[in-house]
């Protein structure tokens, strides 16, 4: 059957995406939930154990708590409370630690470290999958059980201040409110005294049960100065003197009889030594847990804090509430709040607990009879109804008391080993789908890579032998084979699989369209590689499919990407991937350096013997390129050319050497000094103004040349904004500017550069579109690509911080003089040249500061020129200045690409048409699956599945390096 190329593309392209979707569902684990259709209810609590009698339905303890406020404060670390600098930082509340009447930890809160998982966690006590990284930008209203529900349906009055997270997470829950954005960073003083100012009058108001504060200003500080700034210690200062106001105006309202308050100090994150969070880091996750209650036992003494999981909270809110436990949370009490509670009220809250991770732990896993935990809390049960038989019966002995200690003693190592097998459900994967989606991915590649020529040829018509795959016996008997493998899976398998829950009809087309795709495959090898003509000794490249020759470069190139591929097996590897590509890069130079030796030197020395014999076949084994053209090296080329291609690849080895020291990156080194912080400095302020000009200076000079005049304008004008906006927020001084000038916003300056950005855009598409609609001017096409370039350019100069400027530099100094003494003079291909873009692109994504980790994203360019958050432009902003080196080396290619067709048109016939589409394919999926997987494989340290995702991600790597071979031998051919 044949098709059209662009058919064929548009039709491997779906497939495509279909197939590592199917992988990604299988990869991310899905969140332990309940089956339980509604939330719980009081109604729904289980009976007191009694052995030997009518149980007690209706008996439930009483609340501990009258009053509970929480006090959020966000990225608040661990150290800050407990480390040797909290007397410094906070002096009230570390003495309160130390000898007042409260219960200090260690809450653990788990990965993803942003704030509306971490929300969701100490409201529902679940632990957030992934997505909830990217949910976090739109917070959408929280659906699933949670102690906010329980709370305002058992009639309990809250008020709320702070984060407008919240407020999307619970709407209509709070008796009174007020949000403030989270994400406007460049706002670390309005964003809390917006919450304060409501404090005094809501103290003294007894129309509240539950007061939830959610303070912003700490970690603002933190994303824009970190961890170590000088604003860190005012802002705890001001939370200290906040939570002292609380706990007086508490102490004030005590009355005797009454039941006690409850004072909740937390963080929902820490702060990475970047002063960021999202990651696994022990500043990230550990946070202060600090209750606070006349109901405690006052401290005579600095004690170290116990560690607790942040889902711990979630129960002993509830049960200090008198409210059910959420359905789907994961914590278990902690048991020091239970301490002056009678013993039966300890055991109940504890049956309570165990109850409901019970339950949960039977919804979630098939074989939850054999879980240890669950055993545990059988026996348990069981001696807490014979406990409860004899305390019934009025006993009183001290065996009583031992035994009722025994049975809690149960009951806890039941809750943490029930506790600790949900959470490892986070770790499980659909190894199934991961299977099913890497075959289907893999069948799809080879096809596409073996149609190839067929595709991009002067037909453009892909003849695939449809018909006949489906009337052989293979196709049925892979059918039949494939079938019974499913049937078998889904009868067999201990946990539910995603395939498996789908309808009979999808998976027999799945079965079908699987094994047809096997059988195309084999048909059209056997096109290719026709057994008959190997054994007459013919060539099969004389049915069209052009020459397959690697050059040494064409190993280097394929061999260092696979390499890569492999070396992400490791966690030590993914943590410390920018030591791969730096690497990988330095040896490209050389090698590069050693085709341009052998270009103007060992070629110059055989040329006359090329014009003696005349053959093309040794010139041809000369030359560094499959693609290269016979040139001898002529006597009228200057010596310059040749002087400036020897020193491109030692002037990029000593740039990346540079940009490698500007900023740590990574794990293991990441809090090492670099010449980023020398550069930030105070003191050395003028040093990094200076260096900003000029690097400002040659961003012009490099960028202008193909810019026509009125762009060239724009951009000096908008570089000329980028200092004057760098210099209004205290980064860089004007010569007439001192240093003790207070730093503003810079918006006015930010959105004067954004002005001209948008000019110089506009000036580049409309050049871009006359070329394609009103007049095929290859110069006028030219022109309009590289003025969006330089609009693109100018808008990362700006959203880059200042010593991050090199930085861009050297990224554009590279580009020029590769492109005009390397890629140009040694005549690379479309192959080789689309895989050394890439290489540069992930090298320069770790020069600017990124890793694997989230933590390291600076989420505060995504206000530069704002005065509130609006999403669409910070979500925007953020993710360009994050993935601006790959982005800026993308946009290169397809530039310099362009200019060069101009220059060398290639006949493609009709192919010319799915040309984008075909190199999408594997491209496509290649974004998609590795940026979202490597940054959850660095999150959560979870390694089991490395074998199917190493696969998958060789398998789209390879696909990339061999469609654009594939489509080089095509257009040499045609």
């Amino acid at each position: 059957m044949k098709v059209r190329s662009s058919v064929f593309a548009t039709f491997i392209l779906i497939c495509e995406v279909v197939g590592v979707a199917l992988f990604l569902r299988g990869f991310f684990p899905v969140p332990v939930k309940s089956s339980l259709p509604s939330k719980s209810k009081l109604s729904d609590l289980p009976a007191e154990p009694l052995t030997g009698g009518t149980p007690n339905s209706t008996r439930l303890p009483k609340p501990l708590f009258k009053r509970v406020v929480i006090m959020l404060v966000d990225a608040l670390r661990e150290d800050f409370v407990f480390g040797p600098s909290g007397r410094m930082y906070m002096p009230y509340t570390r003495h309160l630690v130390e000898r007042g009447s409260s219960n200090s930890y260690v809450a653990k809160a788990r990965p993803p470290t942003v704030t509306m998982p971490r929300i969701k966690a100490i409201t529902t006590g679940s632990i957030p999958g992934f997505i909830d990284v990217v949910m976090n930008l739109n917070s959408p209203a929280l659906l699933e059980d949670n102690l906010i529900w329980q709370a305002k349906t058992a009639g309990k009055r809250i008020i709320f201040y702070g984060d407008d997270t919240w407020v999307r997470l619970f709407p209509k829950h709070f008796m009174e409110h007020d949000g403030t954005t989270s994400f406007f960073v460049s706002d670390y003083t309005e964003v809390d005294n917006n919450v304060t100012r409501h404090l005094d009058s809501t103290l003294k108001r007894d129309d509240w049960d539950v007061l939830i504060l959610h303070y912003l200003g700490l970690d603002h500080i933190g994303h824009i100065t970190g961890p170590h700034s000088s604003l860190i210690q005012p802002k705890l200062l001001e939370m200290d003197d906040i939570l002292k106001k609380i706990h007086s105006a508490l102490i004030l309202k005590e009355s005797d009889g009454s039941l006690p308050y409850l004072l909740v100090l937390c963080g929902d994150h820490g702060m990475s030594e970047t002063g960021s969070h999202g990651g696994s880091s022990e500043p990230e996750v550990n946070t202060p847990l600090v209750l606070i209650s006349p109901a405690f036992k006052r401290k005579v003494g600095m004690e170290r804090p116990a560690v607790v999981e942040q889902v711990d909270l979630t129960p002993t809110l509830a049960l200090g509430l008198g409210l059910p436990i959420s359905q789907n949370s994961v914590g278990r009490v902690i048991p020091d709040v239970l301490e002056e509670a009678s013993l039966r009220d300890q055991l109940r809250f504890l049956h309570l607990n165990g109850h409901q991770l019970s339950r949960l732990l039977r919804d979630s896993t098939p074989s939850y009879q054999k879980d240890a935990g669950f055993e545990q809390f059988r026996v348990a049960e069981k001696a807490h109804g014979s406990w409860m038989k004899l305390y019934l019966e009025g006993n009183t002995s001290e065996v009583l008391t031992n035994m009722g200690k025994k049975v809690l003693k149960q009951y806890l190592e039941a809750l943490a080993a029930m506790s600790s097998a949900l959470s490892r459900q986070l770790g499980k994967y659909d190894m199934y789908s991961m299977v099913a989606g890497m075959v289907f991915v893999f069948q799809l590649l080879l096809v596409l890579v073996l149609a190839m020529p067929e595709a991009l040829s002067a037909e453009a018509v892909v003849d695939l032998p449809v018909l006949s795959a489906l009337l052989s016996l293979p196709f049925y008997l892979l059918c039949l084979l494939l079938a019974s493998v499913h049937v078998l899976v889904c009868t067999s398998a201990e946990s539910t699989c995603y395939f498996c829950s789908l309808s009979w009809a999808l998976v027999f087309a799945a079965v079908a369209f699987s094994s047809a795709m096997f059988c195309i495959l084999i048909s059209l090898a056997a096109r290719r590689l026709p057994l008959g003509l190997r054994l007459h000794g013919k060539s099969p490249s004389s049915l069209g499919g052009g020459e397959w020759w690697l050059s040494e470069l064409d190993v280097l190139l394929l061999a260092g990407t696979i390499a890569h591929t492999l070396s992400l097996a490791s966690s030590s590897f993914v943590e410390e991937e920018h030591q791969i590509w730096y690497f990988l890069l330095n040896t490209l130079c050389l090698a590069v350096f050693q085709d341009v030796c052998r270009k103007y030197f060992r070629e110059r020395r055989v040329s006359g013997d090329y014009d003696l014999s005349g053959g093309e076949e040794e010139e041809d084994s000369l030359l560094p390129s499959k693609d290269s053209r016979p040139s001898a090296y002529h006597k009228g080329e200057g010596h310059s050319q040749k002087w400036l291609a020897l020193a491109t690849p030692i002037f990029t080895l000593v740039c990346c050497r540079l940009l490698r020291s500007l900023n740590q990156t990574g794990v293991q080194w990441a809090h090492l000094p670099d010449v980023g912080h020398w550069l930030n400095s105070s003191e050395h302020r003028t040093v990094l103004s200076l260096l900003a000009a000029f690097c400002l200076l040659l961003i012009y000079l490099l960028v202008q040349r193909r810019c026509s005049w009125v762009s060239k304008i724009a951009l000096a004008l908008g570089l000329l904004g980028v200092y004057s906006y760098r210099a209004a927020v205290g980064n860089v001084l004007f010569p007439w500017q001192h240093s003790s000038r207070t730093a503003s916003k810079g918006t006015v300056e930010a959105r004067f550069v954004y002005v001209f950005v948008l000019g110089i855009l506009f000036s580049g598409s409309k050049d871009l579109l006359r070329s394609q609609i009103i007049t095929a001017d290859a110069k006028l096409k030219s022109r309009g690509l590289w003025e969006i370039y330089s609009g693109l350019v100018l808008l990362v100069s700006l959203l880059f911080r200042a010593h991050n400027l090199p930085v861009l530099c050297c990224c554009l100094l590279i580009q020029t003089f590769m492109a005009q003494f390397i890629w140009k003079k040694l005549h690379y291909d479309a192959a080789q040249t689309t895989i050394m873009h890439y290489w540069f692109g992930q090298a320069f994504f770790f020069f600017q500061g990124n890793s694997n980790n989230i933590a390291t994203v600076d989420i505060s360019v995504g206000f530069i020129g704002l005065e509130s958050y609006v999403e669409a432009p910070a979500v925007f902003l953020t993710a360009l200045s994050t993935y601006a080196g790959p982005l800026l080396w993308a946009c290169h290619l397809v530039c310099y690409l362009s200019s060069e067709g101009d220059r060398r048109p290639v006949a493609v016939g009709h192919g010319c048409y799915c040309l984008a589409l075909l190199r999408s394919v594997p491209a496509a999926a290649y974004i998609v699956l590795v940026t979202a997987l490597r940054y959850h494989l660095f999150i959560w340290s979870v390694f089991s599945p490395k074998l199917l995702y190493e696969s998958m991600h060789l398998l789209l790597t390879a696909g990339i390096c061999l469609v654009f071979i594939a489509m080089e031998q095509s257009r040499s051919k045609s």
